[in-house]
């Protein structure tokens, strides 16, 4: 049984983006290639899934134009990620479909286990790595997430903000994270029907509860944060250094 690592990493993250001028036409790095301590968030997420021996090989769904680049720069700054067998694929305008072109290009066997990851949770532990892999092994479907400390409210949007319908207890709800982790055979099956009906998910996990397979849930960290504002930046350099 082989453990595939598929990162999409084909987003423009805007959120990511400065402020600018109107006269500034440079194009802004996407937020996976921003630097976290002086190396690309990327490659530090590549580090972590790199130094687990469970893991045989890693997919990378980037933009066209940023293949060549890119692996060109792993070469001179992580010559060590490339102890694993690494490919680069042609990522797609959605996450899905990013993660569907990986699927679609690699080899696996029905009990081979598939985890895909963002590209922008460089201080994934591997703990947790291993966790999901062995919940996905004895479940089929597995992720990582969080149990709900805050008040969760329903709301319904409005044109002025937010209106209140409810609460949802607590108890219910986990927040999700990733890896998120597959047996190939259903990671496929999900991808498949989901393609077939034009059904765009919020997750790997989504397109699993839409088929009716069930998906375990392995406790996350506080510190698994996903990168997504400039803010989270800083929040990510704090556990960095510790």
């Amino acid at each position: 049984m082989k453990v595939v690592v598929i990162i999409p990493a084909a987003g423009l993250g805007t959120r990511m983006a400065p402020l600018s001028s109107s006269k500034d036409t440079k194009p802004h790095l996407s937020k996976q290639f921003t630097e976290l301590a002086g190396t690309p968030i990327l490659i530090h997420t590549l580090r972590r899934f790199a130094a687990v021996d469970e893991v045989t090989e890693i997919w990378i769904a980037l933009r066209e134009n940023e293949i060549e680049g890119f692996r060109e720069r792993l070469q001179k700054e992580s010559p060590a990620v490339l102890q694993k067998k690494i490919e680069l694929v042609i990522g797609g305008e959605h996450r899905q479909q990013s993660v569907e072109h990986a699927l679609n290009a690699l080899a696996a066997a029905p009990d081979d286990i598939v985890l895909v990851h963002d590209a922008v949770r460089p201080l994934v532990t591997s703990e947790i790595i291993h966790e999901v892999i062995e919940a996905a092994r004895k479940y089929g479907a597995a992720i990582a997430g969080l149990p709900a400390v805050d008040t969760v409210k329903q709301v319904e949007r409005t044109a002025e903000g937010a209106i209140i319908k409810t609460t949802i207890p607590r108890a219910g709800v986990v927040l999700a994270q990733t890896p998120q982790g597959f047996r190939y055979d259903v990671i496929k099956k999900v991808f498949d029907e989901a393609s077939a009906d034009g059904f765009m998910g919020t997750d790997e996990a989504s397109l699993a509860e839409r088929s009716g397979h069930e998906v375990a849930v392995v406790m996350g960290s506080p510190t698994n944060i996903k990168i997504t504002t400039p803010g989270d930046m800083e929040l990510a350099e704090f556990y960095l250094g510790k």
